[in-house]
């Protein structure tokens, strides 16, 4: 899914069977995610010209990266730094999903605590 999105924003969508070939291609440890360390390799093996041409991953090398001697050091910079930006920004919102749902946990566990008391008290008045 976080393979999905991230190719989405950078304005190359996939297919369910794309992403699928994609990590298939540089799964090492053949456990259908890609690892950190996989993740890096699509790089490696772009630079090394062993991605196909109409892959996803050679899309995702290319829109992913940034000739210094072009952008400058200055641009790379902003690059780098704008993509570590929307990394924090993606992390926070995950942080609020969930604060949200320990905050909804702990609203059924007192109803359900609420809901037991009330039933120990309404056993007394029947009884």
């Amino acid at each position: 899914m976080e393979l999905k999105l991230m190719m989405e924003k950078l304005g190359a969508p996939q297919t369910h069977l794309g992403l699928k070939n994609m990590i298939k291609e540089v799964d090492e440890d053949l456990d259908s995610k890609l690892s950190f360390r996989e993740f890096l390799l699509i790089f490696r093996k772009a630079a090394a010209g062993e991605l196909q041409e109409d892959s996803g991953l050679h899309a995702l090398a290319r829109l992913s990266e940034i000739d210094v001697s072009t952008e400058g050091v200055k641009g790379a910079k902003n690059f780098f730094e704008a993509k570590a930006q929307a990394i924090n920004e993606a992390s926070r919102f995950e942080e609020e999903i969930k604060a949200e749902q320990e905050e909804k946990k702990k609203q059924a566990e007192e109803l359900k605590q609420r809901k037991a008391a009330f039933k120990e008290l309404q056993s007394t008045f029947t009884q």
